[in-house]
């Protein structure tokens, strides 16, 4: 790392504190103030920046990234670049500025030592040259120890080898010990600061102005200066385990980050082929991401490392994505344009009378619909209920058709009823020719009317028969209908099957949610007239096996 580096962010001996940020804006917001403030950022923090920001920028819901955003982030991160670049050169001039002038102080104090002895105003010169190097600022690093040693080279053969007043030079011992026994307190009250960083950072001040102060005397200077590094020693050693338990931590979460990448690449390899696998394992990435904003950062030199990997597995699975809707979206154009034409040819069988083969026909578009895959979800609804519409027509027709012949079939029954009662009334062995007459007209109607409910057709046709032989008259053609033959009754047999097995594929065609009362009303409707059905066909199956 460049020694302006250290002197701007001293990052050799310090972690600033990481942020967590929640959203884009919250990242554009603090960039912006990061800009805004005179002193640049430092090197880590607008990594950090960066980092956090295509982190939540690609983990955004598909669709919703603002390129706005990261144009605007682009720009502020460009200008808070070049403000530091201009810093660091400063920083640059400052430290070889500073070198120079401490390599000068150090040449006066070397030159100070030789005229010690000679000159009496050395010691008052001298202390000035110290007062000077404490205020001198930093320098490059790579500088630091040897002036330092230099330092305290010239300081302690200026004090070994003076010949000034003894009183002078004991003071001087004196004042000297008093500051770095203090500095040696503050060294070991560090070791009870909770805040391990701040103390690290103060131990560092410390050392600095223990370095600048001048020597103590001869017989002491190596006790003051182990108790000093004794004090750092368990600040350093309290900091040192920090950074390990920092490390394992960040080591930890990458461990973490490096399980949920290989499980989306596992998702991005495995071969979907339906909507609903797409969704489930769309929910199943989300739930990832989720998990990955939870897990702290992993080591610095693997984060960004280990982002752009997670970034790029979530980036294939959703182009994967949308490709794969993108040709069911072709497919379900396709099946629009299918389903249209059943529509058309429903639409057009919708007003025929040709009750048997057009519900078959029905039946069979119907079972075509069923094999048909999805349309655009806009169209759904909609041409469900054109197709729906032009079935029902017909079914709802032929089922008004049924009605109607059932309806005529119970007033013939009241009418063959009225006639019988009629027949009753006369006595056999009194009848006149106006009474035969009347009988014969009521013969004569009961031919006419057609056909009666059958499951009291025989009912009605034996207490006919009863009448006419009572009455002892030529019953005509009043067993007609007994007389049907068996391929007649196997036809009408037949003919019903028909009836229920369109009934029934109609009915496995339609579907209704609970709350639809007029879609369920009809599906009772058609069950009914099932059943209706049903009990028609075996009453007429038990007369032909009679036969």
């Amino acid at each position: 790392m460049e020694e302006n580096e250290i002197v701007l962010q001293n990052a050799e001996e310090q972690i600033e504190e990481r942020i967590v940020f929640n959203s884009v804006d919250q990242v554009l917001k603090s960039l912006q103030q990061i800009v805004d403030k005179t002193e640049p950022a430092s090197r880590q923090e607008l990594d950090t920046i960066k980092q956090s920001f295509y982190k939540l920028y690609k983990s955004q819901e598909e669709g919703s990234a603002d390129a706005n955003q990261e144009e605007q982030f682009k720009s502020l991160m460009q200008i808070a670049k070049e403000k530091r670049a201009v810093a660091l050169k400063a920083v640059e001039a400052s430290l070889q500025d500073n070198l120079k002038k401490k390599q000068d102080i150090l040449r006066k104090m070397e030159e100070l030592g030789e005229k010690i002895e000679t000159d009496p105003s050395a010691y008052t010169e001298f202390k000035s040259l110290q007062t000077e190097w404490k205020e001198t600022g930093d320098v490059p690093q790579a500088n630091v120890k040897d002036l330092w040693q230099r330092f305290q080279q010239y300081a302690e053969r200026f004090y070994d080898i003076q010949k000034l007043n003894n009183e002078f030079r004991e003071y001087d011992f004196k004042k000297n010990l008093e500051i770095k026994t203090k500095i040696c307190v503050q060294a070991e009250e560090l070791a009870n600061c909770e805040d391990i960083l701040s103390a690290q950072r103060m131990l560092q001040k410390l050392h600095q102005e223990f370095r600048e102060t001048g020597p103590v005397a001869k017989e002491l200077r190596e006790d003051i200066w182990n108790r000093f590094k004794a004090a750092s020693a368990v600040v350093n050693k309290r900091h040192q385990q920090f950074f390990d338990t920092l490390k394992q931590a960040e080591q930890e979460n990458l461990e973490k980050k490096t399980g949920l990448c290989e499980r989306l690449e596992k998702l991005v390899q495995e071969e979907i082929a339906t909507v609903k696998q797409w969704n489930s394992k769309t929910q199943e990435v989300i739930d990832i991401q989720k998990e990955w904003k939870e897990i702290g950062f992993a080591p610095q030199k693997s984060n960004q490392k280990i982002f752009e990997r997670f970034r790029k597995a979530c980036d294939d699975f959703f182009d994967k994505k949308g490709q794969f809707f993108a040709g069911v979206k072709d497919e379900m154009t396709l099946n629009l344009q299918h389903k249209t034409a059943l529509c058309e040819q429903a639409e057009a069988l919708k007003d025929s009378t040709d009750w048997k083969e057009t519900a078959e026909k029905l039946a069979a578009l119907q079972k075509e619909w069923k094999e048909i895959g999805a349309v655009p979800r806009k169209y759904t609804v909609s041409i469900w209920n054109r197709f729906v519409a032009a079935c029902d027509a017909f079914f709802e027709r032929r089922a008004n058709e049924s009605n109607s012949v059932h309806i005529q079939e119970s007033n013939n029954l009241k009418i063959k009823k009225d006639i019988l009662e009629k027949l009753k009334a006369f006595n056999p062995e009194s009848l006149t020719d106006a009474d035969k007459e009347t009988i014969e007209k009521l013969m004569v109607l009961w031919n006419e009317t057609g056909h009666v409910p059958f499951k009291v057709k025989d009912k009605v046709i034996s207490q006919y028969k009863a009448e006419c032989e009572r009455l002892s008259v030529r019953r005509g053609t009043v067993a007609t209908e007994q007389s049907d033959s068996k391929e007649k009754l196997i036809k009408k047999y037949e003919s019903l099957k028909s009836q229920i097995q369109t009934y029934e594929n109609n009915l496995g065609f339609l579907s209704f949610s609970q709350s639809d009362k007029k879609g369920n009303k009809l599906v009772a409707d058609i069950e009914n007239k099932i059943q209706q059905l049903k009990n028609d066909a075996e009453v007429l199956l038990q007369r032909i096996r009679e036969q």
